[in-house]
């Protein structure tokens, strides 16, 4: 790729390259990275609750693409996502049945499902985000959506899989999607161009969500035993 710099920066009109690079839009393919690892992610939780195949499918599917799900019924954005892209389906299906077959290797590669996850969820935050300010909903209720769609697909996984959601109890999850869209929103607001502004928040959400799990930053936690008898 790096090499085809150069030739393409020759054939382009001088302020071409710059024009073109601000025009380029990194989300769609950080997208499709993420929902496939998404989707291993969810036939790996899974596997440990010995799911059959069909089982297997269901969590994949959801944790994949059940953010985006759930964002759009609530925000009436119909037709949802996924139903009008049917390779989004076989993506997130192939790879969950796919997971299986090759388990037994994935934890060498544990770093780095959770770099794609630390994208995806930079990704689908900033995806919620803009598909709520497209439909005309305030900046509180594009967090929010930002929100969703970052985090349920995880949520639903894990409710699914009889565990109490990761996302509720350990690690900066849920406060790196809140943080990441309360940026977008911000540099929006100042007038940042778009794909700017994209590109600038995904290094940033993705800094902050490798810092915590690095340094385990954690939120305080709420611990009450007390009967009321």
């Amino acid at each position: 790729m790096s090499a085809l710099l150069p030739l393409a920066s020759s054939c382009l009109p001088s302020g071409s390259l710059a024009t073109a690079l601000a025009a380029f839009d990194p989300l769609p393919g950080i997208y499709l990275i993420a929902i496939a690892a998404e989707a291993m992610s969810g036939a790996l939780a899974a596997g440990r609750q010995r799911m059959d195949i069909f089982g297997v499918a269901v969590i994949a599917f959801v944790t994949a693409l059940g953010g985006g799900t759930l964002r759009d019924v609530i925000l009436g954005n119909f037709p949802v996502g996924w139903t009008q892209h049917p390779e989004y389906v076989a993506l997130v299906l192939g790879a969950g049945l796919l997971t299986p077959l090759v388990a037994r290797h994935l934890h060498h590669l544990k770093h780095l499902f959770l770099s794609l996850d630390a994208l995806g969820l930079v990704a689908f935050s900033l995806i919620g985000c803009s598909v709520a300010q497209k439909l005309g909903y305030s900046p509180l209720i594009a967090v929010m959506a930002g929100m969703l769609t970052g985090i349920s697909g995880g949520v639903i996984r894990d409710v699914l899989c009889n565990q109490v959601p990761v996302v509720f109890r350990r690690e900066l999850y849920a406060s790196v999607s809140l943080a990441v869209c309360l940026l977008f929103l911000g540099l929006q607001a100042l007038g940042l161009e778009r794909n700017g502004n994209v590109l600038l928040c995904l290094a940033a959400g993705f800094a902050f969500r490798m810092l915590a799990l690095h340094r385990a930053w954690q939120l305080p936690t709420f611990s009450y035993a007390q009967r009321w008898e």
